[in-house]
């Protein structure tokens, strides 16, 4: 195993002083070290991470990007069209979720996991893979390949397999099993978001829901237990567009979004399609605990951003932040009356580890998607 203090010695040894990220479980030792020498960037979505690195490496610096392999498709565009056109040097290095067996990893991965390889073979990108049985030594020695490649102007990938690099102190495995304490930039005070969803468990009985990836997810269905609500695994920063898409075409059902910070950040431009499209019967709920908290609790940014006021400047009828339960409960049950899109935000603090199993431990994506979209025509057919 790679230690963190053998992980980030080797990239300031070299000159590294910028590396952006969106973070993955895989890498919370060097992302909570990182950041603690200040040299770290969290950035909205993967491809933010990249085009911030090509940046800082025009600049005359030496940059680094850490992420996800299921994050490879918001790279591409920069990948494709930044670095490998203006031939800008930087260090990826990309987690290898679903690989190399995806059955020991969650369905969401499965795709990717087998994909990845391919796909930077089909782009021409070079990149290196550091096995979950790696030394200190073996990592020095894919790095020194690595130099090769930025010497040539080329940004290279260093795809690093689970078990790999040493995980910082409580942060657990698969999305983070056992999230790290709140990191300092993340939301300390706020509500119990179990607590938010055990209060208005009986509103969203009569909405179809869709609840963002990580904890939000698990939380609804140990909460609810339903299995006609859409718990979307995978896909971060996507739910706010896929309850879109359903209220627009049924327009008779209100739906109710269940977003996080870090996601709604990873597509913040959603927002303005919303209220663009501004579907009277869209209820977009944010949970803002100012951390990724399932992949071992790295600060996002959302403790400079006012999504009520981003919201309303977006086009939103309605944008509120709700400090109570009582406040959240009286929000939700008017923007279920209609007259919408409306926004409600609601500051929670950080839990740690999450108490609840993922909803596909007890269903399929399959069964998922049929639950959902059984809910969908009970309501469009005016039963239930």
């Amino acid at each position: 195993m790679i230690s963190n203090d053998d992980f980030c010695t080797a990239l300031a040894d070299r000159g590294f002083d910028f590396v952006a990220g969106v973070p993955c479980s895989y890498f919370s030792g060097p992302i909570e070290r990182l950041t603690r020498d200040g040299v770290y960037l969290p950035a909205a979505n993967e491809g933010a991470a990249l085009a911030a690195a090509a940046g800082a490496a025009v600049a005359g610096h030496r940059a680094a990007v850490i992420a996800q392999n299921s994050g490879l498709g918001n790279l591409v565009n920069p990948l494709a069209s930044l670095t490998a056109t203006y031939g800008i040097p930087v260090l990826v290095f990309m987690s290898l979720r679903g690989w190399p067996d995806p059955g020991q990893d969650e369905p969401q991965h499965e795709v990717m996991g087998l994909a990845t390889h391919r796909l930077l073979d089909a782009m021409d990108v070079p990149h290196l893979t550091v096995p979950a049985t790696a030394t200190a030594a073996d990592f020095a020695d894919v790095l020194d390949r690595a130099e090769a490649e930025l010497a040539a102007g080329r940004t290279v990938f260093v795809l690093t397999q689970k078990g790999a690099i040493e995980k910082a102190a409580g942060a657990g495995g698969k999305d983070g099993e056992k999230a790290a304490e709140p990191a300092a930039a993340s939301r300390e005070h706020g509500l119990g978001r179990v607590e938010v969803l055990r209060a208005i468990e009986h509103l969203l009985e009569g909405a179809a829901v869709v609840s963002t990836t990580g904890y939000t997810s698990r939380e609804l269905f140990g909460v609810t237990g339903s299995k006609s609500h859409f718990y979307m695994q995978g896909s971060m920063g996507h739910a706010a567009a896929f309850g879109l898409g359903v209220a627009l075409r049924e327009p008779g059902t209100p739906v109710v979004v269940l977003d996080g910070d870090g996601a709604a950040l990873m597509h913040l431009g959603t927002l303005s399609s919303v209220g663009a499209a501004a579907p009277d019967n869209y209820v977009h709920v944010i949970f803002d605990n100012g951390s990724y908290e399932s992949t071992g609790g790295q600060a996002t940014t959302s403790h400079t951003t006012r999504f009520d006021t981003v919201g309303e400047g977006a086009g939103y009828a309605s944008a509120r932040v709700c400090d109570s339960v009582a406040e959240v409960t009286e929000a939700l049950t008017a923007a279920l009356g209609g007259g919408g899109p409306h926004l409600i935000v609601v500051p929670v603090a950080p839990a740690g580890a999450s108490a609840f199993s993922r909803a596909t431990a007890a269903m399929t994506t399959t069964d998922i998607r049929e639950g959902f979209a059984a809910r969908l025509r009970v309501e469009h057919t005016g039963g239930g």
